[in-house]
């Protein structure tokens, strides 16, 4: 209840703070550049880059129709490039500096514009400049993944308005609650890649999202079938690998750490693939190649927040829970609950992010990670960890709603009806695929 007392005590003083005096940051340790973590950490930057583009890219452009895969993949690019400005000017500051008051909510502006980060400044054992790069790979695939619920019916310009204010007023400081020094983080929530800052919270706002703009035209009794699955298998291909550099990348150096967090995260990931695919085969009678590459992706979100915390058993049993459970999010729930998520963002990464998150606290090993879970006696991490989910969902849920809104007031989310029928590509971009 203490991390819910505090996500309530700072809920109003958070938007507050973004306008806000703050104390100078604090003070780096003393430590040496160590070679060998500065290499593989520019490896993992190039790495979680390269899952955005071209691996987010390719995955989703190659699961809309093909009247709208230029406009799909010119949102992951076109936020690749809108993300990288903006954690420059605010968004590393926000989430990695000294808030001082407000500290526990929000990092402060001691690095606005990277004031401050040199050629020779460290974290850690790594150059500052590779420890921001490597975090601004994260702060560019997050909101990327939300453009896959709203696709086939945004307007271009909503969405960068919608996605920018969005980094600020919500990424950041959830980065900030886990990994700057906030709450969260205070509080003992295990977070080790992102499972709450990057796929809860990209899962719930595209879940709000979809919601807010409203179903696609003709959905659900038309057939939106994916315009080309081998693009698709490329993307998740390109995800999979690129997700070595964002899970044993976290570990922030080249060490025993990062190993292990390599090891699980490609059984894991392995495990979903093929729960989903069995789960599909079971249910539907056949296999798809849609079903194994989303159970791949899904064991590669419930791994996030484990992977420097468990063992090969946990990291199997957390890969098998996310492919059943994600098959089930994205096909009997959505169908029960009637949302249009057009890519299955929060049946993948909202649902897969809770899942795994929670069997973190269960499956947590004190001689891997520091931290015992439930099978090693402290069960208690099992409610630190929901109670961190409930945070990260309540302020992701009531920022994006109220995001959206305003947008929709000023410029309008969604194309026009003859726009949607006849395709983004044409009707935004001049663009189309012969």
């Amino acid at each position: 209840m203490q991390i819910l007392k505090k996500l309530s005590a700072g809920l109003g003083v958070l938007a507050l703070s973004l306008g806000a005096s703050t104390l100078p940051g604090a003070a780096q340790e003393a430590a040496t550049l160590d070679t060998g973590d500065t290499a593989w950490m520019l490896t993992s930057t190039v790495l979680v880059l390269m899952m955005t583009i071209p691996g987010l890219a390719l995955f989703y452009g190659g699961l809309v129709r093909k009247k709208n895969v230029l406009a799909t993949v010119m949102q992951s690019f076109a936020t690749c490039a809108l993300m990288t400005i903006i954690w420059m000017v605010i968004g590393y500051s926000l989430a990695f500096t000294d808030g001082g008051s407000l500290n526990a909510y929000v990092g402060g502006f001691d690095k606005f514009f990277l004031s401050g980060v040199e050629k020779d400044t460290l974290t850690g054992t790594i150059p500052e400049t590779v420890f921001m790069t490597f975090q601004m790979t994260f702060a560019i695939i997050t909101p990327a993944l939300i453009c896959g619920a709203f696709a086939d019916r945004m307007k271009f310009s909503a969405m960068l308005w919608f996605l920018g204010i969005w980094s600020v007023v919500v990424y950041a400081p959830i980065t900030h609650w886990v990994w700057g020094g906030g709450f969260l983080g205070d509080d003992g929530v295990l977070d080790f890649a992102g499972g709450t800052v990057v796929h809860i919270n990209s899962g719930v706002a595209a879940l709000v999202s979809c919601i807010v703009i409203g179903k696609r035209i003709g959905y659900p009794t038309e057939a939106m079938v994916p315009h080309n699955l081998v693009l698709s298998v490329i993307g998740a291909s390109l995800l999979w690998l690129g997700w070595f550099g964002f899970n044993a990348g976290s570990a922030a150096g080249a060490n025993t750490t990062a190993g292990m967090a390599m090891a699980v995260t490609q059984i894991a990931t392995a495990a979903a693939a093929l729960a989903w695919m069995f789960a599909e085969w079971i249910v539907h009678k056949k296999p798809s190649v849609l079903g194994i590459i989303s159970g791949a992706v899904a064991g590669l979100v419930g791994i996030t927040p484990a992977a420097g915390f468990v063992g090969f058993g946990g990291a199997l049993a957390i890969g098998i829970a996310c492919g059943v459970i994600c098959f089930w999010a994205a096909t009997s729930l959505k169908r029960a609950l009637g949302y249009d998520d057009s890519l299955d963002v929060f049946g993948i990464h909202g649902m897969g992010g809770i899942v795994g998150a929670i069997l973190t606290g269960v499956f947590a090993v004190e001689a891997i990670g520091g931290t015992p879970g439930a099978i090693e006696g402290n069960v208690g991490q099992i409610w630190t960890q929901f109670v961190g989910i409930i945070a990260t969902v309540i302020w992701c849920a009531v920022a994006t709603f109220i995001i959206l809104k305003v947008v929709d007031l000023v410029i309008g989310l969604r194309v026009s009806r003859e726009a949607e029928i006849e395709g983004l590509d044409l009707n935004l971009h001049g663009e189309v695929v012969p």
